[in-house]
């Protein structure tokens, strides 16, 4: 039986690796009508994004919650505007933590613990939200993959095939042209073939 799910759940991940998004009708990511809505609809898969990002629980909440809070300044803008807006917002609110993370890390560089190894900064023992279905053997193998992932690789696969925005949306919250996209979307995919070939 352990063998059976294991090669569900390597399916699973190979499918998401392989295939570009679907276009489907999903009424949970049409435009809501007020920011409020749209930010109880995007909670979730934001959480995910900024923990796969920063690989901390806590942080990954303060991001989210940080995005939602500046969000309330463009409540006036179109709902149309509202999804990239929000994650060109989160995404800078994880590089911004990113960075200082990285200041900080860089005065205790030599830390180790009591055996005398180093120290694990990343917070693996928090359980995600998205492993609660019965994918979840999937999902720790893909999330593990992505976060092997360069940043901008990273960004655009998730952006791209597990929230199943259009590259045009993808290249604004990214910063980067189309042409970026894709190119950073090919090496991800190349990548986590490679990464995940034995689940398949």
């Amino acid at each position: 039986m352990g063998q059976a799910r294991a090669g569900l759940a390597g399916s699973t991940v190979a499918a998401a690796v392989r295939l570009a998004p679907v276009e489907m009708h999903d009424p949970a990511r049409e435009t809501p009508a007020t920011l409020e809505q749209f930010l109880a609809a995007v909670s979730a898969r934001a959480f995910r994004f900024a923990e796969l990002g920063l690989r901390h629980r806590e942080d990954a909440l303060d991001a989210v919650q940080d995005a939602m809070a500046k969000m309330l300044a463009y409540r006036d803008r179109p709902p149309g505007e509202w999804t990239p807006l929000f994650w060109a917002v989160l995404r800078s609110r994880i590089i911004d933590l990113q960075r200082r993370r990285s200041f900080r890390l860089k005065w205790l560089s030599d830390a180790r613990d009591e055996d005398g190894g180093e120290i694990d900064w990343a917070d693996e023992s928090t359980p995600d939200p998205a492993r609660a279905h019965d994918g979840r053997e999937a999902w720790a193998r893909l999330a593990g993959a992505l976060r092997e992932l360069p940043a901008r690789q990273r960004e655009a696969f998730t952006l791209r095939v597990l929230e199943d925005m259009d590259v045009e949306t993808t290249a604004k919250i990214m910063g980067c042209s189309e042409g970026s996209v894709k190119t950073h979307l090919f090496r991800a995919r190349e990548a986590l073939q490679k990464q995940l070939e034995e689940f398949r």
